[in-house]
């Protein structure tokens, strides 16, 4: 199979209808060609304003400081831990800028052409309960706009299962909408991407600005030490909350390649994302720490959600405005960060019977089904307990596949092979053990400790194998880290007889153009 190289950087195949014949390949799946990759700086730097601009991460410090933290500590965390996960993102992002392939395709490389459904499937879980969280909260901003012009019968409507009826009927219409965004394919998500990022940045702005005049200042949270100072007890709460920040996107640091597929170049996607992500969610978190200790003032207690903050505003007209911004800021997020890749994952499982649009459907009932109200209800399930799980669990995985490209494969791969039963991507009958037998041993490194503080949570206070408890604070670190080095390790010992040629006759087979 020979293959057409655009740059050192770029490469797709001569022939692509040779592999559609493949139980491996469909339209979705499929590489993308050199004509169709265009995406430029802009778009990825776009991506990722969208994307950090969520609501979750306006309110991310709050979480920290509520555990103690000053909201500077809290802001340096969150910064630090996007900065630290910036590395694997961009580590993984070029394969699919090279190949044109997204990431379920690209996970063949390391775990084989079967195998490759469970790192996928285990992305997918952790997406779609990314994707509950996030339609919550869009609803809870429908059910606020509503409820500013319907009054109080709506607000104040009957409960089911602890909250309104309005809420829940909200949060359908919400993830229907969504829904509908899916429906319509990947570059109608792109246009939405590319004119939406700047929305809630606007309207976290204004919100910041009006409740500084009118508390005359930034409030008592902005001078306020930390109840931790910097001895030991920030630095034990420090490690944990810094593998929730970097766990915050560990989603993206694995299926990355389902977005940079489509870029013009390396450089596009390396720069774009460098400029969209750490500089945007320190900037966004730093505003809603400081317009929330403004509202001390102004409201006398704290407000973290901007939803609940614009409506209390007296002016309709200002309240419709920032919350449609808001609803549609979070489509943006929602949908790029956690419907596109699990709709790739889920097809990949069945390519012949699931499409990207059948996929992200799936995603979605799951979303619901993962109950994600319960997930929001304290800081520690939420940072600790979903964040920490999520983010050892994807961070192993990224481990696995950074190990794989650029320590094993050397950046080459067979781009046709990725897409063919019995070629040098099957392993046996499929599976690689290798990659598979290092996520079960860093798993249990990372997570067998896992512990919830004096038991108020879902884990036992001394976790479930005590002697690995100070692993769990440190579960994405050592899941990445462990990745590749036991994945490089059994890679090493026990090779795999047709994993070296493959890449070398796939170089030979390549021809300028």
């Amino acid at each position: 199979m020979r293959a057409n190289e655009r740059t050192s950087a770029q490469v797709e195949l001569s022939d692509p209808s040779s592999i559609e014949g493949s139980p491996l390949y469909n339209e979705d799946l499929a590489p993308v060609p050199l004509s169709r990759r265009t995406w430029g700086t802009y778009n990825y730097a776009a991506l990722w304003m969208g994307i950090a601009h969520g609501i979750p991460t306006y309110y991310l410090a709050s979480g920290l400081i509520g555990l103690g933290m000053s909201w500077y500590q809290a802001v340096m965390t969150i910064a630090l831990g996007n900065l630290i996960v910036l590395g694997p993102i961009l580590l993984n992002s070029h394969a699919g800028t090279k190949y044109g392939i997204p990431y379920p395709v690209f996970a063949r490389a390391a775990f084989g052409t079967l195998g490759a459904n469970v790192p996928a499937l285990m992305r997918a879980l952790s997406a779609c309960g990314w994707f509950g969280i996030q339609t919550w909260i869009g609803g809870q901003a429908i059910y606020t706009i509503t409820g500013a012009f319907a009054g109080d019968a709506w607000l104040n409507a009957g409960e089911v299962w602890g909250h309104p009826k309005t809420l829940w009927l909200s949060f359908a219409v919400f993830w229907l909408l969504q829904i509908a965004l899916i429906v319509r394919g990947i570059e109608s998500i792109r246009r939405l991407e590319n004119w939406s990022a700047p929305l809630i940045l606007v309207v976290a702005a204004f919100l910041l600005v009006w409740m500084v005049l009118q508390a005359d200042g930034f409030g008592p949270l902005a001078t306020e030490p930390s109840k931790l100072g910097w001895g030991a007890d920030f630095w034990l709460l420090f490690a944990p909350s810094l593998m929730g920040m970097i766990a915050y996107f560990a989603t993206m640091s694995v299926n990355i390649a389902d977005f940079t597929r489509y870029s013009k170049g390396q450089r596009e996607q390396m720069i774009g994302q460098s400029l969209g992500l750490p500089p945007t969610i320190t900037l966004f978190s730093m505003i809603g720490a400081l317009t929330t200790s403004a509202t001390i003032v102004v409201y006398g207690h704290a407000i973290w959600d901007p939803v609940e903050l614009v409506s209390r505003f007296s002016n309709p007209v200002v309240v419709v405005f920032a919350l449609l911004c808001v609803i549609v800021a979070t489509i943006a997020v929602n949908v790029a960060a956690n419907v596109v890749g699990p709709a790739f994952d889920f097809s990949n499982a069945l390519p012949r019977f699931i499409s990207f649009r059948t996929g992200g459907v799936i995603a979605g009932v799951i979303g619901i089904l993962m109950q994600p109200w319960r997930l929001l209800s304290s800081p520690e399930l939420y940072i600790f307990s979903w964040l920490g799980v999520t983010g050892a669990v994807l961070g192993s995985v990224a481990g696995v596949l950074a190990a794989e490209y650029w320590l094993l494969r050397k950046r080459q791969l067979d781009l046709a092979g990725l897409y063919t039963r019995g070629g040098p991507y099957e392993y046996a009958k499929g599976f690689n053990w290798r990659p598979l037998l290092t996520l079960g041993i860093v798993l249990f490194l990372s997570l067998a400790g896992a512990y919830s503080e004096n038991g108020n949570g879902p884990f036992p206070a001394d976790g479930f194998v005590p002697f690995l408890k100070p692993l769990f604070d440190y579960g994405w670190a050592v899941a990445f880290l462990g990745g590749i080095a036991l994945h490089t390790a059994f890679s090493r010992l026990f090779p795999h007889r047709a994993a070296v040629p493959a890449a070398v006759e796939e170089e030979k087979d390549r021809i300028t153009v």
